[in-house]
């Protein structure tokens, strides 16, 4: 589904950023965009940014589970440093581990948006027909005691578990003559 980004600029409260960019809002259904002004207050401007496809996975499932359990359900937009002074809006997902995973590499900027109720049935519809619980097992260990043989320690060649470090006395002997 393709998903319009409706991003935020306000002044920037710190001499070194002119501007604080946020992704305030998501427009499901919409055409494609380039920085769209959309309205204006004072100094902030609102702007439709980008469309991007919001694509749902069978594998993701679980996710958009966690996701829609959330008060409210969000989509998260992530967003990296353009070339000018505007963010590039690199993705749209409805899966709280993939912004994870994107919010984790401290290069990108990812915003947490409101669904829409329209989106939430969609992404809901998909998730209930793909969803399957996994059934919790708790793993036991086995009863095999491998603490009872030494191995890997030393030279093999030596019998005793004495001095598994000394060098073997045949190797020594040869080495001298």
């Amino acid at each position: 589904m393709p998903l319009g980004v409706v991003i935020r600029r306000t002044p920037g409260v710190t001499p070194w950023a002119k501007w604080s960019w946020r992704a305030v809002a998501v427009l499901p259904g919409a055409a494609e965009a380039d920085w769209s002004l959309l309205r204006k207050e004072g100094e902030a401007s609102e702007f439709h940014a980008a469309t991007l496809p919001l694509e749902l996975h069978r594998a993701d499932a679980e996710a958009y589970m966690q996701g829609l359990t959330a008060n409210p359900p969000s989509i998260y937009v992530v967003m990296r440093p353009g070339a000018d002074a505007r963010p590039e809006v690199a993705l749209v997902t409805a899966s709280p581990f993939e912004a994870q995973d994107y919010a984790d590499t401290g290069e990108d900027q990812v915003e947490k948006v409101d669904m829409p109720a329209g989106l939430v049935a969609w992404v809901r519809d998909f998730t209930l027909a793909h969803f399957k619980e996994e059934e919790f097992k708790k793993r036991r260990r086995d009863r095999q005691r491998v603490d009872l043989e030494e191995e890997g320690v030393g030279d093999a060649r030596i019998p005793q578990l004495s001095d598994v470090y000394r060098a073997p006395v045949k190797a020594r002997k040869e080495r001298l003559q």
